[in-house]
């Protein structure tokens, strides 16, 4: 008995020192990156859904996401004009005009050239608007209907691109049916 009420007082003071550890507000951890609980983009307070980590070739580690959706919104809704925001940390230094190419690929896995040809001049101006990353950088990607979809990179806003449809297809990269990581979006989505 004695032992028993050794280790849960053990365990309970880890718990509080980590506990104290964590800044308020931080709800997720993943890989050693830390995300918010919500975030409040105007008048919309979007929530935490779900973290993710990206792996390539099953080993290197790429970056970690977190998805976050708005107030009552279901993961299944994601694709649809609700609100919506994806933060990625990367652990590697990429070229701004790799993220417009890898971009490009995933967009054209997932949807025919009828649909992407309408919004060409948008998908540019995106792309246009990536800089380098070096490891511990943070892209985010945030759509309110009506607003459009803002790129910003450590807490800068870079730009915003409107239309529903476009933020549709952009998030349809990390969420979509053939996404750039099965695992990143069932992580993501919490659906495993």
């Amino acid at each position: 008995m004695r032992r028993e009420g050794w280790l849960i007082r053990g365990v309970g003071m880890l718990l509080s020192l980590w506990l104290m550890r964590a800044p308020a507000g931080w709800a997720a951890e993943i890989e050693g990156v830390t995300f918010a609980d919500s975030y409040q983009a105007g008048e919309t307070r979007l929530v935490l859904n779900g973290v993710g980590l990206l792996r390539y070739r099953l080993v290197i580690k790429g970056y970690v996401a977190a998805l976050y959706l708005g107030e009552g919104v279901r993961p299944g809704q994601v694709l649809t004009d609700v609100p919506k925001r994806l933060e990625i940390e990367y652990f590697w230094a990429i070229a701004g005009p790799d993220f417009g190419k890898a971009a490009e690929q995933v967009m054209a896995e997932n949807f025919p050239a009828a649909t992407l040809t309408p919004l060409r001049s948008r998908i540019e101006r995106l792309h246009a608007l990536y800089n380098d990353v070096k490891p511990h950088d943070r892209y985010a990607l945030t759509y309110i209907p009506g607003v459009g979809m803002e790129l910003a990179l450590n807490g800068q806003a870079k730009g915003m691109i409107e239309g529903a449809d476009f933020a549709s297809v952009y998030f349809a990269i990390w969420l979509g049916a053939k996404p750039i990581n099965a695992s990143l979006k069932s992580q993501l989505l919490k659906t495993s």
